[in-house]
């Protein structure tokens, strides 16, 4: 996985397009549903769970988001550049090792379940569902995570892709973390987003 960013962030850059989203746009709508989870909260801290090259943090701060972020990504190089391209020691940090992350009151997770190459979908669901678990054990308040939608138009689908159903992600949820699950699927791109608050 780690070739496969490097060879888009030496075609495109940190940008969207080299993070492997179509655009800025796309980026973002993707940010404002995930977001949704905090909306109101004043003085929260964030877990950015496969924050890429880190282009939550600000995208949070433009919007008058009054938080503390902690972003881990397992690509040492997509680190680096959060680094590079973020510093605000005191409300920012970035880790590659998942043992350096502490609870905060939310976690995201935007496109970490997507891209599972030769991977069947049983294991790969396997690995779904643990993450989530980790998702919940590193957020107090509450998570947030996206994933391409099984409803995606067939043509359009890649072999390469992980596309979950969101009626299972929702029961799972529900059953699993907490009584209180919003499922958005009526945003502009083939992808659904879940909210658990707790």
């Amino acid at each position: 996985m780690d070739r496969y960013f490097e060879r888009t962030l030496a075609e495109h850059g940190p940008t969207a397009r080299g993070v492997d989203w179509s655009s800025d746009e796309a980026q973002e709508v993707r940010f404002r549903q995930l977001l949704k989870i905090c909306d109101g909260e004043r003085g929260f801290s964030l877990i950015d769970y496969g924050c890429g090259y880190g282009a939550l943090a600000p995208y949070m701060a433009e919007g008058g988001y009054e938080f503390t972020y902690c972003g881990f990504d397992v690509s040492e190089r997509m680190i680096a550049l959060a680094r590079e391209r973020n510093s605000d020691p005191g409300r920012q940090r970035f880790v590659a090792s998942e043992t350096d992350l502490a609870p905060a009151d939310y976690a995201v997770a935007s496109g970490v379940f997507g891209l599972r190459f030769e991977i069947d979908d049983a294991t790969w669901t396997k690995y779904v569902l643990e993450k989530l678990e980790t998702l919940d054990r590193l957020s107090r308040r509450g998570f947030s995570f996206n994933m391409l939608t099984r409803y995606s138009d067939p043509a359009l689908m890649r072999r390469d892709l992980y596309y979950g159903d969101p009626c299972f992600y929702f029961d799972l949820c529900k059953q699993r973390f907490s009584r209180n699950v919003a499922l958005l699927h009526d945003y502009e791109v083939y992808e659904f987003t879940i909210l658990v608050r707790k």
